[in-house]
């Protein structure tokens, strides 16, 4: 899959690639003298590091998430009749895992879920997430309203008529609200 079409040019290149990390542990085209297999075991280091990472990761987060997400997913209509909004229980990453168990238990695309409501820990507040068309897009399936974005505090509260509302991002991929009630209104009257 390209990223990106071939007839266009990139605007960036990435060259943090692990091939492009160990590629630059390679002799410079002006060095001499370099222990070629010192700089093999260093390249050796560096994957073993980078494997051994993603393997934690998968199996100490990823994994846990998606079975949190997948119990969510199943539990949307406790919130809300329509299905369109997921309270998360806790917050884990849970966007990749949303779009794959949609497709994995055939939720169609009139069923599936809008917003997604999670505490946000740091700030001890509770975000309105518009679900992305698809994983990396930033294009939202439902934005939040358009006379809500760019919105702060008592001023978004008055129009929404929504106590404790603490923004709606400009764009409308997300808002938040002082609590879990506020932001669940939030979400309900956005679907409106």
């Amino acid at each position: 899959m390209c990223q990106y079409p071939a007839d266009l040019r990139p605007a960036y290149k990435d060259s943090t690639t692990i091939a492009h990390r160990v590629g630059n542990l390679n002799p410079n085209w002006n060095e001499s003298n370099v222990d070629l297999f010192a700089q093999f075991l260093k390249a050796v280091e560096l994957c073993g590091s980078e494997f051994v990472d993603k393997v934690k990761y998968v199996a100490n987060v990823w994994l846990p998430a998606r079975d949190i997400v997948r119990e969510c997913l199943l539990a949307r209509k406790d919130f809300d009749q329509s299905g369109k909004i997921i309270v998360m229980t806790q917050y884990c990453p849970w966007k990749e895992h949303l779009h794959e168990l949609e497709a994995d238990m055939g939720i169609n695309e009139d069923e599936k879920p809008l917003y997604v409501l999670y505490e946000d820990d740091r700030e001890k507040a509770w975000r309105v997430q518009a679900v992305s068309i698809h994983h990396g897009s930033f294009v939202s399936r439902k934005a939040l309203p358009e006379p809500w974005r760019g919105l702060r505090d008592d001023t978004l509260s008055q129009l929404t008529g929504i106590p404790d509302c603490i923004f709606v991002h400009a764009s409308g991929f997300i808002g938040g609200c002082r609590t879990k009630e506020g932001a669940l209104n939030l979400a309900k009257k956005a679907l409106q």
